[in-house]
């Protein structure tokens, strides 16, 4: 039997805390979906089909992982594909109250799904894509957060010389 997990998330933009989570989910499943939420809650700053291009290119090429984007109930998305593992990385305590209640409600709606928290590398803990987002608005230095065609499409997005 196959265990495929899931790892969901915006990823606006994706960072080296993903490509970590995404490389350690492997080690828990078979086949592993990098699921990326349209969240029409939110104002994406890039849209869906170049954030799955950048996790891509992040992330290489190992034919367990796929990437596919979703919207409604995570749960009905891993139903759908038959999957009974969710990875979320936590990075600090104050994540853990609302990945908790998330993963309670995933196991509500979806009994056999199992919810597996990461702990991100060290040197990642820090990093979350809004501030990746804010450091790269205002011209700082993002190359070390993120995979160089992370960095490209974000120097498109936010050219340093604009005022």
């Amino acid at each position: 039997m196959t265990r495929i997990a899931i790892y969901p998330g915006s990823f606006d933009p994706p960072t080296r805390g993903h490509e970590d989570l995404v490389r350690r989910s492997l080690t828990l499943a078979d086949q592993l979906i990098v699921a990326v939420a349209r969240n029409s809650a939110k104002e994406p700053l890039f849209p869906v089909d170049e954030r799955i291009a950048m996790l891509r290119a992040a992330t290489g090429s190992d034919p367990r992982v796929r990437f596919e984007a979703f919207d409604g109930l995570l749960a009905d998305f891993a139903k759908g594909v038959g999957a009974t593992i969710v990875v979320r990385g936590l990075r600090a305590v104050s994540d853990f109250e609302y990945e908790f209640q998330m993963a309670l409600m995933n196991r509500q709606l979806h009994p056999s799904l199992e919810t597996v928290f990461l702990v991100p590398a060290v040197d990642l803990t820090y990093l979350s894509s809004s501030l990746v987002r804010e450091v790269a608005r205002h011209g700082g230095e993002v190359r070390p957060l993120v995979h160089p065609a992370v960095a490209e499409a974000l120097a498109r997005r936010f050219p340093r010389n604009a005022t």
